[in-house]
């Protein structure tokens, strides 16, 4: 089974025509389409086929519960299906396609595993929709709260729960799930990479590389009001624009974090009322931050408080992240010796280590370094070589 035939499967599903890229929000109509996908094609595979109480799904060889009982818990793989808006082909499903290829490959070579492999899809992993990163694994592992996720809402005012039973499902039955996060002895996940660390390196090229770290990580929101009225009547001297604080937000979070050895990015706005003979009545923007160095991201926003002279909500914040070393340091020699690499961007791999869960990260190169765009792209011989590797590291695990 070929992980690329795999992603083809799935190219259409989500699909923007006008921009060429994926607008895969949680509990869309596309999202089901995706669940839908994973849960047929595991159980084609002979997986056993299950969802925990947030949504998560989870495709099982072998019996978890069992395993857990034998103190032998399983070796977990998988990423996410969902996208930011007019996202990539590669960022989620790869890991998603790498994993159920590589439990076929194994099965087919005749591997028995000693202890159950499970394949993960991850639920909104993006935050595209609600604006909370990793909101499934947070929430399977209780680092968010149920009361907190529900009331999110997305750009047309709707709630969290509210999609979740437009979408057939029950809200009260979210929360932390202690019988599906027991099930997980070992969590390894594959994402391409999202920079250009691996296509730079001198020497000889390598197509995978072991991950050791996730920068901290935060998203805040800034409410920023004003006062609506007439673009062409209106004096300068008589207007309250809160565009100007946008603006004032925008190139001070680039300043501030270049200051602080960070990124931070405003990446999402939203103007009320939007009208291009208006001034906005108010603007919310929402920043998101992050940088090696977890006092420098914390110190970021309270000093863009003081000099913009407003106040900022925390909508999430991931600490810094480290996978564990004896696994990370074991796989690499595993590989032959390929390169440990850390990363900036956010994964529900690091959701789960800073829960307790042995967590690491396999990167496949990514030859331009560009993400969350449409242009973001993997070589099919790079997307095989993730396979084997994951293939050598789930035979390693669970033999």
């Amino acid at each position: 089974m070929k992980v690329t035939a795999l992603l083809d499967e799935i190219a259409g599903l989500g699909r923007h025509d006008a921009t060429g890229g994926y607008r895969r929000f949680a509990w869309t109509r596309a999202d089901a389409d995706l669940r839908e996908w994973f849960a047929s094609t595991a159980t084609g595979l002979g997986l056993t086929v299950t969802e925990d109480r947030v949504g998560n799904q989870w495709a099982w060889w072998g019996d978890p519960d069992a395993a857990v009982r034998d103190h032998r818990p399983g070796i977990v793989t998988g990423s996410h299906l969902d996208s930011v808006p007019d996202g990539g082909a590669y960022d989620g499903p790869l890991g998603v396609a790498s994993s159920l290829a590589a439990v076929a490959g194994l099965r087919a070579s005749g591997f028995v595993p000693g202890r159950p492999i499970g394949v993960a899809n991850f639920v909104d992993e993006e935050g595209a929709r609600f604006g909370v990163a990793c909101s499934g694994s947070r929430l399977l592992s209780g680092a968010m709260t149920p009361e907190h996720a529900l009331g999110l809402t997305d750009g047309e005012g709707l709630t969290m729960a509210e999609a979740l039973i437009a979408a057939g499902r029950d809200p009260t039955r979210v929360g932390r799930d202690d019988e599906t996060l027991a099930r997980i002895g070992t969590f390894v996940e594959l994402h391409l990479e999202q920079g250009r660390l691996l296509a730079d390196l001198d020497g000889p090229t390598v197509p995978v590389a072991v991950g050791s770290s996730i920068w901290p990580h935060g998203r805040w929101r800034f409410d920023l009001m004003g006062e609506a009225n007439h673009a062409g009547t209106t004096r300068f001297e008589d207007r309250r624009d809160p565009m100007l604080d946008l603006a004032a937000l925008i190139t001070g979070a680039r300043a501030t974090g270049a200051q602080l050895g960070c990124v931070a990015t405003v990446g999402k706005v939203v103007v009320r009322p939007n009208g291009v003979n208006a001034i906005p009545s108010s603007v919310t923007g929402w920043l998101d931050a992050r940088g090696p160095v977890e006092d420098d991201v914390r110190r970021l926003v309270p000093l863009l408080e003081e000099r913009l002279g407003v106040r900022a909500t925390r909508e999430s914040f991931t600490p810094a992240t480290r996978f564990d070393d004896l696994l990370v340091a074991d796989l690499a020699s595993l590989l032959g010796g390929v390169p440990v690499i850390g990363t900036g961007a956010g994964h529900d791999a690091g959701v789960l280590a800073t829960q307790g869960v042995r967590t690491a990260m396999l990167f496949v190169r990514n030859p331009t370094g560009v993400s969350h765009s449409p242009a973001e792209h993997v070589d099919a011989a790079d997307c095989e070589a993730g396979v084997g590797a994951l293939s050598a590291v789930l035979r390693h695990l669970a033999g």
